[in-house]
């Protein structure tokens, strides 16, 4: 009976009602990861064994504790931690004391999201027209090669793609730099290696949408009327075959921008991945907070819009048909 509770909400009071109950699920969800955060944060050892000598005394090493807010219990710090979150404030970084938590990752944000942007145009610039001449040219040998494509998209790790990568590319071409931000030409490869899996993903899914439309009677009947069959493909078919590939591209985009981590890691790009990384090896809690918090709040509210869009464009979603 409970299950059914938010889709009796849903019949007969439209597309607010339908908001409101995602909206309090993103809430549900960031109160939860605040909880993990917290705990993960502090699963990664103390701050004092990076941050003070060796032989620190015991003084020194209660201080330290007493001025992060260490020596209260832990149902205290997460109060605090939850309170100041909400208003963003994560506190002072351990690391970098010059620094606020949330600075650092504002200051290392922006590269991110330089390097995501520029993985989810190449996702798009190849996947679109790549998924599309699939559909068309069902079960021969370019179907074929994208299918293979796919398949190896999916299951190639980044790590090693982007290690791959900079051998083939960096070390023996030479074409690229190995790491780094230094330009136009460092963004390459991070950004394939980031994209690669989303290509796969966006390709398959516009395929078989693409392959379901075409059978359809108004694809059928453009082509009666003498409609040139390339504007029949890209017009009519790809246009009525975007809601899928577009649900699907929200999540990428989104899984593209909190995924960074092991791409920035392998390329040393001075990306918020990076800085999280960073910020584990010196036990630096406030930093890891802070970014995994906005990597969460990215991940929930691109979903809560793709949910809202979804719902706009098939209005049996927001009435609770199924």
């Amino acid at each position: 009976m409970g299950s059914k509770i938010p889709l009796i909400w849903l019949q007969g009071n439209g597309m607010q009602r339908f908001i409101m109950i995602r909206l309090s699920y993103a809430v549900l969800v960031l109160f939860v990861v605040s909880i993990i955060v917290f705990i993960l944060a502090r699963a990664s050892g103390n701050p004092i064994d990076t941050m003070l000598p060796f032989d620190a005394t015991m003084s020194q090493q209660m201080a330290f504790e007493k001025l992060w807010g260490l020596d209260k219990s832990y149902p205290e710090q997460y109060f605090k931690f939850l309170v100041n979150a909400v208003q963003g404030d994560f506190g002072q970084s351990v690391k970098w004391s010059d620094s606020t938590a949330m600075g650092m990752v504002w200051q290392r944000f922006p590269n991110t999201l330089q390097l995501a942007g520029f993985a989810i145009v190449v996702s798009v610039l190849i996947a679109v027209p790549v998924g599309v001449l699939s559909s068309v040219n069902k079960d021969n040998p370019f179907d074929f090669i994208g299918k293979v494509f796919a398949l190896l998209g999916q299951a190639t790790p980044p790590f090693w793609l982007g290690i791959m990568l900079i051998w083939i590319f960096a070390v023996e071409l030479d074409w690229f730099p190995t790491g780094g931000k230094a330009g136009f030409k460092s963004l390459v490869l991070p950004a394939i290696t980031l994209g690669w899996f989303q290509v796969a993903a966006l390709m398959r899914i516009l395929r078989s949408a693409m392959l379901e439309v075409q059978d359809t009677e108004y694809v059928t009947l453009a082509r009666v009327k003498g409609i040139a069959e390339w504007k029949v493909i890209w017009k009519h078919c790809l246009r009525n075959a975007a809601i899928p590939p577009l649900t699907l591209f929200g999540i990428l985009a989104a899984q593209i921008m909190t995924g960074a981590i092991v791409t920035e890691s392998v390329f040393s790009w001075p990306g918020t991945g990076l800085l999280a990384v960073d910020a584990i090896r010196g036990r630096d809690y406030p930093v890891i907070q802070a970014v995994v918090v906005l990597f969460s709040v990215i991940y929930v509210m691109m979903n809560l819009a793709i949910d809202i869009v979804y719902a706009y464009l098939d209005p049996r979603i927001r009435y609770g048909d199924n």
